[in-house]
């Protein structure tokens, strides 16, 4: 996938991230059948997904494909907690 994620458009992340999967599901030993099976998908939403012929999956739709290869905890990185803010710190501060 292209590192300069701000050049690269939608479809070309989205599409990046289906082949990534393909690789992440062929090193686990599973099959698009299997996969489909575990998660209600079609088998075409997968092979589109991972060719990277279809840009138009669902978010709902990618977290039933990371929970099947038991990497869903890895959504936590799209959008991390945020700190504590400066400002909410020093308020804290001053109530003590």
């Amino acid at each position: 996938m292209n590192r300069d994620l701000y050049a690269s458009s939608n479809n070309t992340i989205i599409s990046g991230l289906g082949k990534r999967y393909a690789e992440y599901r062929k090193r686990m030993g599973y099959t698009q059948k299997e996969i489909a099976e575990q998660t209600g998908l079609s088998i075409f939403t997968i092979s589109s997904f991972e060719s990277g012929s279809s840009t138009g999956i669902t978010l709902a739709s990618l977290l039933k494909l990371l929970r099947a290869i038991e990497n869903l905890e890895e959504v936590e990185k799209l959008l991390p907690e945020l700190p504590v803010s400066a400002k909410d710190l020093f308020k804290q501060d001053k109530t003590k």
